[in-house]
This record gives C-alpha cells, sequence and structure tokens, in this order.
C-alpha cells in the first residue's frame, strides 16, 4: 500500500492560495509561479482549489489550513505532514519530463538527496528528446498506421542501446532521423572514438562503457587488454585497426594512449 497518489496537477492560469512568511514562504509562491500559477491571498481563497500555508506559529498555520480545507480547498502546510491533503516532491526538470521524489512527508532531506543523484543519471537532453516524440506523433502515425508496429517501434528506439536511448543522449534531432532510418529498414551509422588512458576496465567512464556496450562494430588498437574488449557486446563485430568502419549502426573505435 503506498501512502499517497501521486498526481500531477496543471495549475497554469490558476490562482492558488499562499499564506506565508519568510524564506520558506518564498519558496512555495516561487513554486506556484513556476508552475505557471497566480499566488493569491486567503481572501480570494473562493477562486482557488489548492493551497500553501507556511507560517513559523504552528497554532496560526492549523487555524488557517482548518478555515481553507472548510471551503474545500487542498491544503498544504509546511512542516505539518499531517495537516497536509498533499505533499509538494523534490522536482528534477527536464521539462516536459518531470521526475517527482516524495517521501509523503517523511523526510524532504531525503527525496531532495534522491533527486540529486538522479540529476546525476538523466541527461539534459531528455526535455529535447520528450518535445520532438510529442511533435512527431502524426509523422509515426504515417510510417507505422498499425498501433502494435507503431509502439514496437517507439519501445526498440527508447530501450537501452536503442537509437533514442533516453539514457544515452538521445535529443530531439534524432527523431526525425530514427523515424527515416526505421521506415526505410535501414540503421543510420554512428561512429564514436575513445581514447583510453588506462587498462583497467573500472576506469571506463559510465558513458564509455555503455557505448562499449551497445556497439555493434568495435575497431581497436591490437594492444587494447581484452579486459576491456570483454565489456562490449558478446554478439558485437571486432576488427583490429585500421579498418574501414561499416556504414550502419553503431560503431566505437577504440585507442590507447598510454604514457
Amino acid at each position: 500500500m503506498i501512502g499517497s497518489l501521486p498526481l500531477f496537477h496543471r495549475i497554469k492560469g490558476l490562482r492558488v492560495v499562499v499564506v506565508s512568511e519568510g524564506v520558506m514562504g518564498e519558496a512555495k509562491t516561487r513554486l506556484v509561479e513556476r508552475a505557471g500559477g497566480i499566488p493569491c491571498s486567503e481572501a480570494e481563497a473562493h477562486h482557488a482549489h489548492l493551497a500553501f500555508v507556511a507560517l513559523e506559529d504552528d497554532r496560526e498555520a492549523e487555524a488557517v489550513a482548518l478555515r481553507l480545507k472548510r471551503r474545500g480547498l487542498l491544503v498544504n502546510v509546511a512542516d505539518r505532514p499531517e495537516l497536509c491533503d498533499f505533499t509538494t516532491p523534490s522536482i528534477l526538470d527536464r521539462e516536459p519530463v518531470l521526475v517527482a521524489v516524495s517521501t509523503s512527508g517523511a523526510s524532504a532531506g531525503l527525496a531532495k538527496h534522491l533527486r540529486l543523484r538522479l540529476e546525476r543519471l538523466l541527461p539534459p537532453t531528455l526535455g529535447s528528446l520528450a518535445g520532438a516524440l510529442r511533435d512527431a506523433r502524426e509523422a509515426m502515425r504515417s510510417a507505422w498506421p498499425d498501433g502494435d508496429a507503431r509502439r514496437g517501434a517507439v519501445d526498440r528506439a527508447l530501450s537501452e542501446g536503442g537509437l533514442l536511448d533516453p539514457l544515452g543522449g538521445a535529443d530531439g534531432d534524432d527523431v526525425a532521423q530514427w523515424i527515416a532510418a526505421e521506415g526505410t529498414g535501414v540503421t543510420p551509422a554512428e561512429i564514436i572514438e575513445i581514447t583510453l588512458h588506462s587498462d583497467d576496465p573500472d576506469d571506463l567512464t559510465l558513458k564509455q562503457a555503455r557505448l562499449l556496450g551497445t556497439c555493434d562494430t568495435l575497431l581497436h588498437d591490437a594492444a587494447i587488454p581484452p579486459a576491456i574488449l570483454n565489456r562490449s557486446r558478446a554478439d558485437a563485430e571486432r576488427r583490429t585497426l585500421p579498418n574501414d568502419p561499416p556504414g550502419h549502426g553503431l560503431t566505437v573505435i577504440l585507442r590507447r594512449a598510454l604514457d
């Protein structure tokens, strides 16, 4: 059983009551404005559906919250989860992609640090990718009139190592290329060169390890140790340099630059 129901509430252009003071109150006001809402006072509660209360005096905060609840508003009270109808998560913003991390009021600090860890994992290109997929809906319907085929194509593209792998740095510019490639049955060529400064596979960066694990062809210096070569896909074609890279799929070129 979950402690609360996660929802994304659109408030753009709508009034939201903010009864607040101090730094916490300023933060609640910014949050409302960031989502396109219009902060208003308790006097305008009849125009609103949501309210934030951030007051230092606990008794005053509770009194305000009860008044607003009686008027039918859903209320959030800072640092008083027992009075909250809803809580505000820590938000990772890759608009239009939003990742909300919540502990249902148990610990705002924990939610914040989980979000900070996720910030390091999710590339800034996610928003561009999501926007391009939204704008390409009609093009996707034309390329794959059958719904099942369309969903399958999207799943393949977004999967790990796919042409639109969201954690692999794919962005909006890749979407049109993907639709054209899938429609013709041809996977566009992508060649990436990696220069290694260590023979230890544990020194590979996350990006380098991902590229090795997803490449179709691996071109490498003869001196690259097997421990690193074995980080590539088991079915990837391996060639010792020099060789002309193939004309399709992902090719990784491994060069050695040791002192």
